[in-house]
């Protein structure tokens, strides 16, 4: 099939489908933009919440979305953009106020995660259906740039662990709903994203040697181990133990 060709596993169930629209539900005047609708089972839970705006790249599936959905379509609820997500940004779909929904595949979740919180206009928040063990990354105690990226940006969140049995055609893990919240940029009111990166790329270059080593490469060493100090991390810490709070003091202390 096309879509698994794609790296699309279809959800067969609507018990997963309905968790996951309802893991961040619209406000008023919010649109629900949902990546890779595949079947249109989600689309028909999310459907229920308010006005859908649904990205699909395969041409075969965007015609079977056509014709399931023609009078939600045609009443103005549901726009079907035939695309990859990749190529489109919420100016583009005329909007400003929304959250995302997603069933995403799995080689592609690090780049859509980044894609809609860095965007000028962000989502409120996210709805992912993503791998078990990305989502335990992300919300897990060890760090990693990919979870520090998203807890600079949000406050993420397990839902559900969904087994694999809930797809077609079944995918080799388990998957997980992952739900990020209170969605914005503030975090950067003291630092640029360019900074803040520039430090935490350069904290885990290496995950056999101590943080200060690693960051030692990019910066002076003396101003590496003052900066640590002032931060109260110690000098022997790894990178994986130093919080998303500690990265930011670094980052401003370093910068």
């Amino acid at each position: 099939m096309k879509g698994a060709r794609l790296g699309q596993h279809f959800l067969i169930h609507s018990w997963a489908a309905r968790t996951l629209a309802h893991a961040v539900e619209p406000l008023e005047g919010e649109v629900i933009v949902e990546v890779g609708p595949g079947k249109g089972v989600l689309t028909r839970e999310l459907l229920t919440l308010g006005p859908v705006i649904a990205i699909e790249k395969d041409e075969a599936l965007v015609t079977l979305l056509n014709e399931t959905f023609a009078a939600e379509i045609s009443s103005g609820k549901l726009t079907i953009v035939s695309d990859d997500i990749r190529n489109v940004t919420p100016a583009s779909l005329g909007i400003s106020r929304y959250i995302v929904a997603a069933n995403i595949p799995y080689y592609i979740t690090g780049e859509i995660i980044r894609q809609f919180l860095t965007a000028k206009d962000k989502p409120r928040a996210m709805a992912l259906l993503i791998q078990k063990e990305v989502a335990q990354r992300i919300t897990g105690v060890k760090e990693s740039i990919l979870s520090l990226s998203v807890k600079a940006f949000g406050v993420p969140k397990i839902i559900a662990k969904v087994s694999k049995t809930h797809f077609s055609p079944p995918p080799s893990v388990d998957s997980a709903i992952l739900a990020i919240t209170d969605i914005s940029g503030t975090f950067f009111d003291t630092i640029t994203e360019e900074q803040f990166f520039t430090v935490v790329r350069a904290g885990f270059a290496s995950k056999r040697k101590f943080v200060a080593n690693n960051l030692a490469v990019v910066f002076e060493k003396e101003k590496v181990i003052a900066a640590m100090s002032e931060c109260g991390i110690p000098e022997k810490a790894r990178a994986e133990d130093i919080k998303i709070g500690e990265w930011k003091l670094l980052t401003e202390k370093l910068y």
